[in-house]
């Protein structure tokens, strides 16, 4: 894996866009409607372009994340693409601020854009380049399902599981225990006791109140239930852990692998789901994948299915691959699901071509 030796970063292009939703999200923080996505065009000197794009959460990160990116941008520019060694020389200039929020996104996705260009300058997809093969990845719809009320839930639960998928997630955090298992009820008569069914509770409940609402949750035969205390709780999670029945899933709100180090160290989940954007990119990801085979949990992604398709593919304890359409109105070719399931595709990188079109439509200026 070691970079080409005429393959150095020529310029870096990154591009706002607000995106609409196919399907609003609404959970116990708000609704998101439109996914602010940064899209990252790496140049290098060979003719060879790595791509990338970050989910910014909300409109009011988009313009700083674009911003710290150009700045990096100047850092970068006739460096070789050696993903690791360039992660390292960034990461040291920012020690003293430290590499969360906007520094870490942006770092991340050049991160991201570099192992695309060397995944592209081998003409082989990334997951190859990573030196694992093409392998089916179990994936659950994540689209929508937010707090919409039982009623609407069910609906939506029965369009979500139609294109073959075999799990999905709902979004808790109503006014009591109560509410959230009619909804949680509501879902599984919709849909069968043969889906599979997580919740994600988005870090809305005190530590008491989590572990009073899990137990009236616990014979609902849930896969997982997600963040439902203060992410950055870990012994709070370790002590909610310890009275559910439930399995008790957190990671996705982990900056950089020391986070995710001390969560395990704790025992706040039994399983672990690191974004690829907060984790530190591919680099990031890869430590992560280590720790989580070291501690034997078994490892799921969040967000930005397009990548972690791929780095799931190379993880020895791979569980599931979270899929969200939001990228999809600016892809030429978006992500695949067949039989909930999803495969790295055979083409180089990992695959993403804007549709340049769509960009223009939702370029914030």
């Amino acid at each position: 894996m070691s970079a080409h030796p005429r393959l150095i970063v020529r310029d870096l292009r990154v591009r706002a866009v607000s995106v609409p939703m196919p399907l609003p999200l609404q959970t116990s923080n708000g609704t998101i409607g439109i996914a602010p996505l940064a899209l990252i065009d790496l140049y290098t000197d060979a003719g060879v372009t790595g791509t990338a794009y970050l989910f910014c959460y909300t409109p009011l990160v988009l313009k700083p994340v674009v911003q710290m990116l150009g700045q990096l941008s100047q850092l970068i520019q006739g460096e070789p693409v050696s993903p690791i060694e360039l992660d390292r020389k960034l990461r040291s200039r920012f020690r003293l601020l430290g590499c969360k929020g906007v520094v870490g996104m942006a770092l991340a996705g050049i991160d991201m854009a570099l192992w695309d260009a060397l995944a592209r300058a081998q003409g082989i997809p990334l997951a190859r380049a990573l030196g694992g093969e093409l392998r089916r990845i179990p994936a659950y719809n994540s689209c929508g399902l937010g707090m919409i009320g039982p009623q609407r839930a069910a609906e939506q639960a029965r369009h979500l599981v139609e294109p073959g998928f075999r799990a999905i997630k709902l979004r808790l955090g109503y006014a009591d225990a109560a509410a959230d298992l009619a909804a949680v009820r509501a879902v599984r008569k919709a849909v069968g006791d043969e889906i599979v069914l997580m919740t994600d509770y988005n870090q809305a409940l005190s530590v008491p109140e989590a572990a009073a609402r899990i137990r009236v949750l616990d014979g609902e035969g849930l896969y997982w239930i997600e963040e439902p205390a203060l992410a950055e709780d870990y012994a709070g999670h370790a002590r909610i852990r310890d009275e559910a029945r439930t399995a008790i899933q957190m990671g996705e709100n982990w900056w950089g692998t020391h986070e995710m180090a001390a969560c395990v160290a704790l025992g706040g989940s039994d399983y672990v789901m690191p974004d690829a954007m907060k984790i530190g990119g591919v680099t990031g990801w890869l430590k992560a994948a280590a720790i989580a085979d070291a501690a034997g949990l078994p490892l799921s992604s969040h967000l930005f299915p397009e990548l972690s398709v791929h780095l799931l593919a190379v993880s020895p304890s791979a569980h599931w691959l979270e899929y969200v359409d939001w990228a999809t109105p600016i892809l030429q070719e978006p992500l695949e699901v067949h039989g909930g399931h999803a495969t790295p595709p055979d083409a180089p990188g990992c695959n993403l071509t804007w549709d340049e079109a769509a960009v223009d439509r939702y370029l914030v200026v």
